[in-house]
């Protein structure tokens, strides 16, 4: 089949489209992305975006902030990183940075918000005509069977049935798309843990959910169905499935990027083991410790690839 040719930005160059998998976007004069308030009408998103070669993804529209000032001092940039700017600030729903090659993004809580997130970020990447890109979800857990602060690279993303799989429901049809994650990105991860200090990492299985409570099997939601020992009983079958932590992104976020052919990796540090329980009781300093980790172990990655560490 010929490649799909779109008009970019309204000039007379066709690029073939390489990231985006969807042959309507030929037709259209302009592409919105409402969500992430950017347009190719609007922006000159070649000149914006096209030097991206990292794109870290998170939840948190502050965590993601306080990720693009770190990464700001730590690639030795100019200016002062306390004045980086939002480019969503005529939208609530997400806050992106951009940071020399880097570009910082919030994606909210669960798989609705990440997914529109994507669909508009993979957009972008299209657009802007970058090349070569690595995405990282960056993240918080709870671990199974693990210390609480230790980091995990996901190996494979799984379903409530611990299947590497996510299911997508498309005009009343269940569609269904692999979660498995790069392999070279995820050994270069540990490799990278290994040369810092007190960032304990693992690569395991990451089991996605599309609830905090009842989903996950805890036993302090508003329902509850469910024992105590059926808890346990299915937080191990979880572990001898190779299951190390959870939480509610990872699927849609690794069948997106594999389905559109980016690297991509999911790093994320628990913050309880849930064999030992529900709530998280980690004083307030040490949880902020906890969540520095993934930021600092994927800092160090950008580093040498762009040369910074030998």
């Amino acid at each position: 089949m010929a490649p799909i040719l779109l008009n970019c930005m309204g000039n007379e160059r066709n690029e073939y489209i390489k990231y985006v998998k969807n042959p309507n976007l030929e037709t259209m004069e302009e592409d919105i992305l409402y969500h992430l308030s950017l347009s190719t009408k609007t922006h000159n998103l070649p000149e914006m975006f096209g030097d991206i070669k990292f794109v870290c993804v998170g939840g948190s529209a502050n965590r993601m902030k306080a990720f693009a000032q770190f990464i700001h001092k730590e690639l030795e940039l100019s200016g002062n990183p306390e004045e980086i700017t939002d480019i969503c600030e005529g939208t609530d729903r997400y806050c992106m940075y951009k940071v020399g090659p880097v570009l910082s993004i919030s994606h909210g809580m669960g798989v609705p918000s990440i997914s529109i997130m994507l669909h508009e970020l993979i957009k972008l990447l299209h657009h802007a005509q970058c090349q070569d890109v690595v995405l990282f979800r960056l993240g918080t857990s709870g671990g199974v069977g693990l210390a609480p602060g230790t980091v995990v690279v996901t190996e494979k993303a799984v379903d409530y049935s611990f299947q590497p799989q996510f299911e997508q429901v498309v005009l009343g049809k269940v569609i269904t798309r692999s979660t498995e994650l790069d392999e070279e990105v995820a050994s270069e991860l540990l490799q990278c843990s290994s040369e810092l200090q007190n960032i304990p990492t693992v690569i395991g299985n990451t089991m996605c959910t599309h609830d905090f409570y009842e989903g996950q099997g805890r036993l302090d939601g508003a329902l509850c169905s469910f024992s105590h020992e059926d808890k346990l009983e299915y937080l191990r079958k979880a572990y001898d499935a190779g299951v190390r932590n959870i939480e509610m992104e990872s699927t849609v976020f690794a069948a997106m990027c594999r389905v559109c052919g980016l690297k991509a990796a999911v790093v994320c540090v628990t913050l309880l083991n849930r064999f030992e329980g529900d709530q998280i009781k980690s004083p307030h300093d040490v949880l902020v410790e906890y969540q520095q980790r993934p930021q600092i172990l994927v800092s160090h990655f950008i580093k040498k690839r762009l040369g910074y560490v030998v």
